[in-house]
């Protein structure tokens, strides 16, 4: 892979977080919406602390078959159905926004 490449993938870098009460199934929800638009996720950290489930991926959008914003909706959507708070941001915009 070159140079170009590696950097025309990043720029289709996203971050998904996730945070709430713990409880089965979490991570298959928002997985298999990711899978359904065909979005990969090539990095996971997953944490539960006194019970409150934390989670954050990097996803490759790619080959998404599904707008941006209309994935960071149905994810947010989704989140309402399993009681989490459920983020996509642009990889960009989530480093400046954690930028001490």
């Amino acid at each position: 892979m070159d140079k170009h490449t590696i950097e025309n993938r990043d720029s289709y870098t996203a971050v998904v977080t996730v945070l709430g009460q713990d409880k089965p199934g979490i991570i298959a929800a928002v997985t298999n919406i990711l899978a359904n638009h065909n979005v990969n996720i090539r990095d996971i950290s997953q944490t539960i602390v006194q019970d409150v489930f934390n989670m954050i991926m990097l996803v490759d959008t790619t080959q998404a078959d599904i707008a941006f914003d209309a994935l960071a909706s149905e994810l947010e959507h989704e989140g309402l159905q399993i009681a989490c708070k459920i983020f996509l941001q642009h990889k960009d915009v989530f480093a400046s926004m954690h930028r001490i």
